[in-house]
């Protein structure tokens, strides 16, 4: 879906960085200044005629609903400030931020995700923020540190965190409860996780698999390697062997074996990531995988109660990761303007009570910790209280992924859907893997 909307272009008020940082619904205000920043009170780009930014991102309504209030709010303390919005879903997102590339016509502000964070930056598409950083009109210093580092490439900011988010396992409470089976835990090893999953398909006498087989979801692929001392990528190489990726396989291959995952042809309606075809929503499993902030959208999809966990293996093997960056478009005519609305998305008190947790945990830990006092949503305080246990465990922030991430992505699914359906064994499909994979990303 698409909207577009006319800008939300006022008159009369006072465009002042403290009224535009400082308005916190009568939020207590903390010592540096509160929650809107730290530091000298520095002054908004003052807008003597009327301006209009382009804004873009991907998403459903409730975000397009949301994020849109909160460029009302900033209008609201910037008169002569208007926004153009223009939103849709995932599919197709960034074939047309490429068609709009190619012509020079990327929007002002553009919503990416870590797939794409470090392409867009080295074919000068998004705008380096550092200066910005710098000198704190785009405050980054209540974000965590390595929140802050998931978003550079190559030493320079290219994107700040709309919101952190955690790979997580969603499963069925309620299903578990009728079983009177234990729900699985953080910290639960990956061998501990195929076994409970085995268990619950032995309970529901089949009518149900444990667990989605996430053989092909780079998100625990990568986890499991940081857990065993690896990692995805380093620097632009594949950060480990052939080895390690036939383990990974053969832990798959033996749940499979052992009836903990449905069929392959389950699996493969799943391994999209829509939200609607994830197996823990569909009936078929008691498990998936999926980002901790997509629990409420997941939870409106089904009539089942719906809990929520870390990925199996050490909780250190996550980082500070971001669920999508906030980022200004290198042309841009207005890049101190384009600043001052990043920074207002990502550090304002009231513009975080109003997103809440649709993108994910405030990337604030100011706003985060003043937000999470009225979070009303069992399914957001679930996800709340996962970041909550997650926030002092969590390892180092790797670099964002390297140009042709996407495509190792795919081909790491169809290796993964091949050796599931037969098509090849863990051997072949992986040393298949391994040349094309490297091939991509020296491309």
């Amino acid at each position: 879906m698409s909207a577009v909307r006319s800008p939300l272009l006022r008159a009369g008020a006072d465009p002042g960085r403290r009224r535009l940082l400082a308005a916190l619904l009568g939020a207590p205000v903390l010592a540096t200044g509160g929650l809107t920043g730290c530091g000298e009170d520095r002054a908004a780009p003052v807008q003597t005629e009327p301006v209009e930014l382009s804004v873009f991102w991907y998403g459903g309504a409730k975000r397009a609903e949301l994020t849109e209030r909160v460029l009302r709010l900033y209008t609201d303390r910037n008169p002569r400030v208007g926004f153009r919005v223009t939103w849709q879903g995932p599919d197709g997102y960034y074939d047309r931020l490429a068609t709009q590339a190619v012509g020079g016509n990327v929007p002002d502000l553009i919503q990416l995700d870590d797939s794409m964070l470090t392409e867009y930056a080295r074919r000068e598409i998004v705008l380096d923020l550092s200066e910005y950083v710098a000198d704190h009109r785009l405050d980054l210093r209540t974000l965590p540190a390595g929140l802050v580092r998931y978003g550079q490439v190559d030493g320079r900011t290219v994107g700040v965190a709309a919101a952190q988010t955690a790979a997580a396992v969603v499963y069925d409470r309620t299903l578990l409860r009728r079983l009177r089976l234990p729900e699985p835990s953080t910290g639960m090893s990956w061998a501990e996780y195929v076994a409970w999953a085995g268990r619950v398909t032995r309970a529901g006498e089949g009518r149900v698999a444990g667990t989605m087989d996430p053989s092909g979801d780079y998100r625990a692929f990568w986890l499991w390697l940081r857990g065993r001392g690896d990692e995805l990528y380093r620097d632009r190489q594949l950060g480990f062997g052939a080895d390690a990726l036939i383990e990974w396989f053969e832990l798959w291959r033996r749940a499979r074996s052992g009836r903990a995952t449905p069929s392959a042809a389950l699996v493969e309606q799943a391994d999209g990531g829509e939200p609607a075809r994830q197996l823990v929503v569909t009936g078929a499993t008691a498990a998936s995988f999926a980002w901790s902030h997509q629990l409420p959208e997941l939870q409106r999809l089904t009539d089942t109660e719906l809990g929520l966990a870390a990925l199996p293996g050490p909780p250190g093997a996550q980082w500070h990761r971001a669920s999508m960056y906030w980022a200004a478009f290198r042309g841009t005519r207005q890049p101190a303007l384009v600043a001052d609305v990043i920074n207002f998305l990502t550090g304002n008190g009231e513009a975080g009570a109003v997103l809440g947790h649709e993108r994910g945990l405030s990337p604030s830990l100011a706003v985060r910790s003043y937000v999470e006092a009225g979070i009303t949503d069992p399914t957001q305080r679930r996800a709340a209280a996962l970041g909550t246990a997650l926030a002092n465990r969590l390892g180092p922030a790797p670099n964002p992924p390297p140009q042709g991430h996407p495509r190792v992505r795919a081909l790491l699914l169809e290796a993964a859907e091949n050796v599931r359906g037969g098509a090849a064994g863990t051997r072949a499909a992986t040393a298949r893997f391994m040349a094309q994979a490297n091939a991509a990303l020296a491309g």
